[in-house]
């Protein structure tokens, strides 16, 4: 039996006990207790969070716990010194750590992210970055998992992050019957990004914004700049001048960006092989289609592929 130990303070996500029930769950369909879980504060005793919800803790305290998971908050938690030492404790004896959210601030406050990847909600991702600069944050990523040091992005992300941790203690059998029991199609790749590339990208005018509908409804043919320049009613040298200015990326990586996604979509929601999408959104062949898949995601196509297949009864 593995002890599990998730740690609120004041303001603390409601949304993220959620994931507590994945291991609630593994539990029940294992029909032994994988799993004893205790949820820890400061000080014990109720802990106010987020929707009017206040929820009944244990004091931190000596008990040895095989994992550790912060939740997040509505914003970056402020960190006591006695939490920030409880955690650095933990470290040296836990076999993981991980943080919801902007749990990270908490395990970046201690200096358990030093060094280290990263990631968070994107909306708190750069002032994370900014606060702790030892901290490489992957600011458009799912979930990170560096050595012993587990996070993910916002919200619903947890579950993503606790069907990992099942995974890999357990396999994925298990983890596919408890994501069907929570009505989770399947879990996301970690890779997978927080957002949509044409959201990322947000340009600032019209010209832009048409060139880039433009490159998204033809992603199977080349795409060249003077293409994408003549959709923005542009000379190719202003078109990628301006595009650089609006978005902070070359045309060529924005178009990269597309077909990755386009392609990832078609591989979670069809049945077509590797090939036929890598053909159907514009990448010469599977091999260019992998390396571009691992550079923006960490996953080759088919472990998104195998993520994505419906799960079993």
């Amino acid at each position: 039996m593995q002890r599990l130990g998730f740690v609120i303070y004041p303001g603390f996500q409601v949304l993220g006990l959620s994931i507590l029930t994945v291991f609630e769950i593994a539990n029940i369909a294992s029909g032994k207790q994988i799993y004893q879980i205790e949820v820890l504060s400061e000080n014990g005793g109720n802990v106010q969070g987020s929707a009017a919800v206040a929820v009944d803790s244990q004091p931190i305290g000596r008990h040895h716990h095989d994992t550790m998971i912060v939740c997040g908050g509505t914003e970056a938690p402020k960190v006591s010194s006695k939490l920030s030492s409880y955690l650095r404790t933990k470290a040296e004896s836990s076999r993981r750590i991980a943080a919801i959210c902007t749990g990270a601030f908490v395990l970046a406050e201690a200096g358990l992210l030093n060094g280290r990847r990263a990631t968070t909600h994107w909306l708190l991702a750069r002032d994370l970055q900014a606060r702790f600069p030892e901290v490489t944050v992957e600011e458009n990523r799912i979930c990170v998992v560096d050595g012993p040091i587990w996070t993910s992005a916002g919200m619903t992300a947890g579950i993503d992050l606790a069907l990992s941790m099942l995974e890999e203690d357990v396999g994925p059998e298990l983890a596919r019957v408890v994501a069907r029991r929570l009505v989770v199609f399947h879990r996301r790749a970690g890779g997978q990004s927080q957002y949509s590339t044409l959201v990322e990208l947000e340009p600032k005018s019209d010209r832009i914004q048409t060139a880039l509908t433009f490159a998204r409804r033809n992603l199977r043919t080349g795409l060249t700049v003077e293409e994408l320049a003549g959709a923005a009613g542009l000379s190719p040298r202003q078109f990628s001048r301006t595009f650089r200015a609006e978005t902070g990326q070359s045309p060529a990586k924005a178009v990269e960006h597309l077909r990755v996604e386009a392609a990832r979509l078609m591989l979670e929601q069809s049945v077509h092989s590797i090939d036929v999408v890598a053909q159907e959104t514009g990448f010469a062949d599977r091999e260019r289609m992998r390396r571009a898949f691992l550079r923006a995601f960490g996953y080759p196509p088919r472990t998104i592929r195998r993520n994505a297949q419906p799960l079993e009864r």
